[in-house]
């Protein structure tokens, strides 16, 4: 008998937020397999792509993730790119749009299989954050970006801080209640956040409306969504023992910067793996 051939299944839309590029703790690198490996119509960034606005602490990584993102966003390729900003990435609306070509959004909307979905980032339902702006960056941003540079490798102790603010502030229960809120309010039946970097998926049973949190990709566990034929799945990104994460890596300098259309593929279109045409 013939061996049966597997067609990969070409996703409606691939989810992920909370790369926090910029960052020690983010597994930018492991995000570009994802995106390499699998074949979707449609890209959501769903905010906090960047940890804040100084892009002297991008890794080579970093900018190569930038780089595939500019490349699916070239027409040819067929692939939507949409960007969603986060409170991290606030201010960087103008800059994204030149430097990878996608169009950033406070919330974005669209139709598949006769259902609306909505993607918005999260921070606004979240109470401490819209109402302290300025704290929030220097204690949540700029003193946690520290923190990691003092952590371990591994980045342990970041990481269970990080999960312990989530459970103390009941960020998951905050943001889902707000989301559903609001996509009953916009007539949605699934909504999409990120934010609490903690996947989850909640179901309205009253109202039939069913809320979707794509995690982060800063943890030992990063989560992406897809949205396609089977419905809405959240994946867990499978380790490879052999491709250890690069935790150490140092940052690059504001030379290796300027060479940013080179590394990150900008000037030669190479391979275009995982996209669907």
């Amino acid at each position: 008998m013939a061996p049966q051939i597997v067609i990969p299944e070409i996703y409606d839309t691939l989810i992920l937020s909370d790369l926090h590029l910029g960052a020690d703790m983010s597994r930018a690198r492991e995000a570009l397999r994802v995106l390499q490996e699998n074949q979707y119509r449609r890209l959501i960034l769903l905010g906090d792509i960047f940890a804040d606005l100084n892009f002297g602490r991008l890794k080579k990584e970093h900018w190569k993730f930038l780089g595939y993102i500019r490349k699916l966003s070239n027409p040819k390729r067929n692939v939507e790119v949409v960007w969603v900003e986060g409170n991290h990435d606030h201010g960087l609306t103008e800059i994204m749009s030149h430097l990878v070509g996608v169009r950033v959004y406070q919330e974005y909307q669209w139709e598949y299989q006769g259902l609306r979905h909505i993607a918005v980032h999260g921070h606004q339902f979240d109470g401490f954050v819209v109402h302290n702006v300025h704290v929030s960056y220097y204690i949540g941003t700029l003193l946690y970006l520290q923190m990691q540079k003092w952590d371990s490798k591994n980045k342990t102790v970041t990481r269970f801080l990080d999960r312990l603010g989530t459970r103390w502030q009941r960020l998951s229960e905050k943001v889902a209640h707000g989301a559903l809120a609001h996509a009953r309010h916009r007539q949605a039946e699934r909504i999409f956040c990120g934010h609490t970097h903690a996947a989850l998926h909640q179901h309205d049973c009253e109202h039939g409306t069913d809320y979707f949190n794509c995690g982060a990709w800063i943890d030992e566990h990063p989560t992406y969504i897809t949205v396609g034929k089977e419905g809405v799945q959240i994946h867990e990104y499978a380790e490879r023992p052999e491709e250890p994460h690069p935790a150490g890596e140092q940052s690059l300098a504001d030379a290796e910067s300027a060479e940013f259309g080179d590394e990150a593929g900008f000037v030669e279109e190479g391979e275009y793996e995982g996209v669907a045409t």
